[in-house]
């Protein structure tokens, strides 16, 4: 799955990952739900960096479909808000 974080380019992540990563989505929508600034801030921050560490990143000139859109690390609640599905950020495994 290649995926795209707004601001930092693309990642390819082995769907192997998406469990994990949907672990975190989970928690960032439970925060997203109860409007905890500071746990929405710590988990969406937790997540990008868990894509980074999980995936492979491809070339800035690399031009890919992504298949998935995540948001850029300084989002608010209202842009993520915005960017859900019904099964959040990641679809579920």
């Amino acid at each position: 799955m290649i995926v795209r974080i707004m601001g930092e380019g693309q990642v390819k992540l082995d769907d192997g990952h998406l469990a994990e990563l949907d672990k975190l989505d989970d928690e960032l929508q439970r925060e997203l739900d109860s409007g905890d600034e500071a746990g929405f801030r710590r988990t969406l921050l937790g997540l990008l960096d868990a894509v980074h560490r999980l995936g492979t990143p491809l070339p800035d000139d690399a031009l890919e479909p992504s298949e998935l859109i995540l948001p850029e690390r300084e989002a608010t609640i209202d842009e993520v808000r915005a960017m859900l599905t019904e099964d959040g950020l990641f679809p579920n495994p």
